[in-house]
């Protein structure tokens, strides 16, 4: 039985006042083995996240499967205000964890991150210069790395290809490059070079890294438009393929932050990590976002395909590779090697 009409039907949400969301999928089932430093890795990572944003910045956090220590400190930090979202879930997979995060909410702005991230003061204002600087910015990561020109961005090359403002830049802190790789378990026996030059795109006062990673970035919402239900690998696989793709069939670039700005932390605590962490930081200050530019609909087919496989494609021809950083000022001693 239903007496009268519900006081809300028909009536239309309020404009949110959040200008940014922030998306930390978790998954610490037990503290041994792999995860035996992951609770205090999380903490860290919260830590950075909730001292270094603005008021404006809407944080989502989605507990996939961890075990009752998070539970708990999970619904303290909710309680406390500290965050905005809570999703509770068994372990569904990084990625399914993710989309449960994007849905329900209309923010212009996400950044996805992995829960053992490490956030540098002013990254968000770093983030929007970017955004603001190249209007066909989709992805914007924080953590340079080696060559990701090469990985999903041949509608980059392309639309840059014949622009003056591409050019093999130096590395703006080597120690912080190197110690990203240690964090993922590599041995220092990479190409040194790698550790010299980045390709990059440069206007005006404002410089950013052709490429971008997967463990944390912001991606403007327009991306996600269309959302998948459910992707069916917990971690790997093709899943972070998704993230990848998505700004190639809007036509939009991926890039990074010239500096580093936020550090990934791995499975093992170090001791740097709670002063970082636990460092004063003033407050942040929110910066309007003036790229307004949008992709309405998805590029062609022929488009994408000439852009992101044929294009993409060349870089596996060595010869033509080589002709490129030549044409981009790599300096000559790296070009053979590089």
């Amino acid at each position: 039985m239903r007496i009268g009409n519900h006081p809300y039907k028909d009536k239309e949400l309020d404009t949110t006042k959040y200008t940014h969301q922030i998306i930390v999928p978790v998954y610490i089932p037990n503290e041994d083995g792999y995860f035996k430093d992951a609770f205090k890795i999380f903490n860290y990572c919260l830590q950075s996240l909730i001292t270094t944003v603005h008021s404006q910045t809407f944080i989502t956090i989605v507990n996939n499967g961890s075990n009752l220590k998070v539970i708990n400190y999970l619904n303290e930090l909710l309680y406390q205000q500290k965050i905005h979202e809570l999703i509770h879930t068994e372990n569904i997979g990084k990625l399914n964890a993710i989309l449960k995060g994007l849905a329900g909410n209309n923010i212009d702005l996400v950044t996805i991150t992995d829960a053992d991230v490490l956030f540098k003061p002013n990254w968000q204002q770093e983030t929007y210069k970017v955004f603001n600087t190249f209007t066909k910015a989709g992805v914007v990561g924080l953590i340079p790395q080696f060559k990701m020109f090469e990985l999903y961005c041949g509608n980059v090359l392309f639309d840059t290809f014949f622009s003056k403002k591409v050019q093999f830049t130096k590395v703006k802190s080597k120690d912080e490059l190197a110690q990203f790789y240690k964090s993922i378990g590599w041995e220092p026996n990479y190409n040194p070079n790698y550790l010299q030059q980045n390709l990059s795109i440069t206007h005006t006062q404002c410089t950013a890294i052709i490429g971008a990673g997967h463990v944390v970035a912001t991606y403007k919402k327009e991306l996600f438009e269309t959302i998948k239900t459910y992707i069916g690998a917990k971690m790997g696989a093709n899943s972070e393929g998704y993230l990848d793709k998505a700004p190639l069939y809007k036509g939009l670039w991926r890039l990074t932050t010239e500096k580093n700005m936020a550090y990934h932390m791995g499975n093992v605590v170090e001791p740097w990590m709670e002063e970082v962490s636990t460092a004063p930081t003033e407050k942040a200050i929110e910066i309007p976002l003036l790229n307004t530019y949008k992709s309405k609909k998805n590029i062609s087919s022929f488009l994408f395909f000439i852009k992101n496989r044929l294009f993409g494609k060349l870089f596996s021809n060595s010869h033509f590779k080589k002709l490129y950083y030549r044409y981009k000022k790599l300096p000559k001693e790296m070009i053979q090697n590089y």
